[in-house]
């Protein structure tokens, strides 16, 4: 059985990978000892984050480990969309990707980069060619009449799909491996909410006894509902659908939760009304309180949409979205936040619509 290594990479600016040559010597030290090592390749939490269904690890892992150096994860999106993400051209009986293009300017394939990734240790010597030659570039800045800066800039950074898989394709060393299951990015708040419904939708099918249920003496439940154990939840409060319910929290009576998700130690008054809302940890929401948010779902009528990566504002505004309060948020009693992210530590004294509370 070979060792099997997750190294997670990322920096600054996202969709980077730094300095990888530290992660190569560890992963050689390791290969050196069992002559068998299986690398998984994944963007840190702070560049990408992705949610896909209970990771197909060892479908993926039989099917690439006798293909090339590195197989991707990839799902299929519109045609319109796909220019948002790494396009894949890949040959229909090998799976073998023979053109790869990120976020190209028109359409080459509705086949797009999960950004999951294994690769074998043989991807090392690969990075480490690009490596060489940004360095190469670099010496000759001078003699092009580029400023030294940019070349600094450009030889630090190794873009794994621009660089990397774009060099690889064709080669017969990189391969898709195509999941049927579900996948969506996760760039934005409101896109997290739509990722816990996928979830809950799964657990539905793969862990039903994960949802809570309606019992006697309980909360309504209304479709797919998470509750953590240690949550104290008022047998009058109306729950769901899509709602996770975290660590400690409490839940009044007559609250109205719905599209939502409330982390640990949040607690919502008597008769709040809580819509397509990140509750933050220890957050707080005063009797008869609505806190409510715009929904950002992709095309229901399109199995293939994703959800659009918004821009914060527009013409100037606030684009509407869901609504964000952050840890340790106290909102008073009989106000109305919608549309509004708040910032952490915030005690709020009046409504709120469209804005963001610094």
């Amino acid at each position: 059985m070979p060792l099997k290594a997750v190294i997670l990479i990322g920096g600054p600016q996202k969709g980077i990978f730094r300095s990888t040559q530290p992660w190569a010597r560890v992963v050689a030290s390791i290969t050196s000892e069992t002559r068998s090592c299986q690398v998984v390749l994944r963007p840190s939490l702070s560049s990408t984050q992705m949610c896909a269904q209970s990771f197909p690890y060892r479908r993926c892992w039989s099917f690439g480990s006798s293909m090339g150096t590195c197989t991707a994860l990839s799902f299929w999106a519109n045609r319109t969309q796909a220019l948002n993400y790494g396009c894949i051209v890949a040959n229909a009986d090998t799976q073998e990707v023979q053109h790869y293009v990120e976020k190209p300017s028109t359409f080459v394939s509705e086949i797009i980069n999960c950004g999951i990734y294994l690769f074998t240790p043989a991807i090392f010597q690969h990075i480490g060619e690009v490596f060489q030659r940004n360095q190469q570039e670099l010496a000759l800045c001078p003699y092009l009449g580029e400023e030294s800066s940019n070349g600094w800039q450009r030889a630090e950074v190794i873009r794994l799909e621009q660089d990397v898989f774009t060099a690889l394709a064709g080669s017969g060393k990189l391969y898709v491996y195509k999941t049927d299951g579900f996948w969506s990015q996760i760039k934005s708040a409101g896109s997290a909410i739509y990722a816990s419904r996928l979830y809950l939708n799964q657990y539905s099918k793969s862990h039903p006894e994960r949802l809570a249920q309606n019992k006697p003496g309980g909360p309504v439940i209304r479709g797919n509902v998470y509750i953590h154990p240690t949550a104290s939840i008022n047998s009058t409060a109306v729950l769901g659908p899509n709602v996770s319910i975290g660590e400690g929290v409490t839940v009044g009576a007559g609250v109205r939760v719905r599209e939502s998700i409330v982390l640990h130690g949040a607690s919502l008054h008597d008769h709040t009304c809580v819509l397509n809302t990140i509750v933050g940890w220890d957050s707080t929401i005063g009797r008869w309180a609505r806190v409510e948010g715009t929904p950002s779902d992709p095309n229901p009528n399109d199995p293939y949409a994703k959800i659009d990566s918004e821009t914060l504002f527009r013409d100037g505004r606030l684009t509407p979205s869901i609504t964000i309060l952050g840890c340790s948020v106290t909102i008073p009693a009989e106000v109305v936040i919608l549309n509004s992210i708040v910032l952490p530590h915030k005690e709020l004294s009046r409504s709120y619509k469209n804005q963001i509370i610094l």
